[in-house]
């Protein structure tokens, strides 16, 4: 069976070396042994109307054209019939290529700037100018043009930050010299909140047929479960990761009490009396590094542990970068599509059974604290904080020692 692309490469090489009829005859006969749904397939990737392969249908189905000599009947000579629209009018190719291009083809007010190009939007526009065309027609013209129907893609990550790829290399190579010498290094960040109840979950997993689970038509947020936040931690060594779900808000407080929960339940039995850990982190959320709260938790936390914290920041707009996101949340969310996320107990067991072939294993519990937004640490605090800035980019890398 070939694929769509290998179809239309063959039509394309194909149909030019045949005459009218014959590439309808042709495209009928691809049509009738493909089975259903294949007329609107072979038209799309052909470039030509159902209603062509149709009438090549029924001429299949009838007797050929024969004369009385028994000689088949000659067919229009190349290059007879109806001119085409792209013939025809050039006019109105350059009057669609204006609505299909309007900032970079004259005045960026023309129409069907703030409105859908769908192909019926396109023929009012073009019947408004004048111009007969059906829009059958026109998506026709488009596809021989080279246009297809394309989606939105995530390219652009926001301003280039100065130091942006230097900041990068910093980061790897402080990484690679805390695991060589055997030091822990961590990967944080808060995943999506969720809606916890019987709500609808994106992805699909097998069921019997029509014995899937039904839930909630809407989401609308149940004031009871509320959302939970799932924080987490990422080992980078030894490929292990932590998830607090909180039931809160995302702050710097419940930030660093997630990265010391592991620290007590996997990280000190770990590492032992290694005495320097690393953390790797956004530029913003909980963990940004403009928060003062941030590095006021990382404090008592490093008091409490006798830890030296290296902190080095993503710039901002780079987070899918962070080793946390693809090492770890990826497949939490791989775990847990299609399973409607019902309560607290249920999320932290999907995430505790997320594993990978590489071995990837994950704990988590559940935090119920309260944490709140709006806490404000004054400058006398902000003093008393043991922070030394690295040489380069001290706003994005430093240290806090006990």
């Amino acid at each position: 069976m070939l694929t769509d692309e290998q179809l239309e490469n063959k039509y394309r090489l194909l149909l030019p070396h045949l005459d009218e009829r014959s590439s309808r005859l042709f495209l009928a006969c691809e049509a009738k042994s493909m089975g259903r749904g294949a007329k609107v397939r072979v038209a799309k990737l052909a470039g030509v109307s159902r209603m062509r392969i149709d009438k090549g249908i029924k001429e299949l189905e009838s007797e050929p054209l024969v004369s009385k000599t028994n000689e088949i009947i000659k067919i229009r000579r190349f290059g007879g019939g109806r001119k085409s629209k792209k013939e025809n009018n050039p006019k109105m190719l350059e009057a669609l290529e204006r609505i299909l291009n309007p900032h970079t083809l004259g005045d960026p007010m023309k129409p069907l700037l703030w409105t859908s190009k769908s192909l019926r939007n396109i023929q009012q526009e073009l019947n408004r100018q004048n111009y007969a065309v059906g829009h059958v027609t026109i998506g026709e013209i488009l596809k021989y043009q080279g246009y297809s129907l394309q989606g939105n893609k995530k390219t652009k990550e926001g301003g280039s930050q100065v130091d942006r790829d230097e900041q990068f290399e910093y980061i790897n190579q402080s990484v690679l010299s805390f695991i060589k010498a055997g030091l822990p290094v961590i990967s944080v960040d808060c995943k999506k909140k969720e809606l916890i109840g019987n709500y609808k979950n994106s992805g699909v997993e097998w069921h019997k047929k029509g014995e899937a689970p039904n839930v909630k038509v809407y989401d609308f947020i149940d004031k009871q479960l509320g959302k939970a936040v799932p924080y987490g931690v990422y080992d980078m060594a030894k490929n292990q990761g932590w998830v607090s779900v909180g039931i809160s808000k995302d702050t710097a407080e419940f930030a660093v009490n997630t990265i010391r929960t592991w620290w007590q339940q996997m990280g000190k039995e770990q590492y032992g009396e290694k005495k320097r850990l690393m953390i790797t982190a956004d530029g913003g959320g909980s963990n940004s590094s403009r928060s003062r709260l941030w590095k006021k938790q990382l404090q008592l936390f490093a008091t409490e542990t006798g830890l030296e914290i290296k902190v080095c920041h993503f710039p901002p707009g780079t987070s899918k970068w962070n080793k946390i996101e693809h090492r770890l949340f990826s497949f939490i969310s791989k775990n847990w599509r299609g399973k409607p996320l019902e309560s607290v107990e249920v999320i932290v067991n999907l995430i505790a059974n997320t594993t990978t072939n590489k071995g990837l294993e994950v704990k988590a519990s559940a935090d119920k604290r309260e944490y709140k937004k709006g806490l404000k640490v004054t400058d006398k605090e902000m003093n008393d904080i043991n922070l030394k800035r690295e040489y380069f980019r001290g706003d994005w890398n430093y240290n806090i020692q006990p």
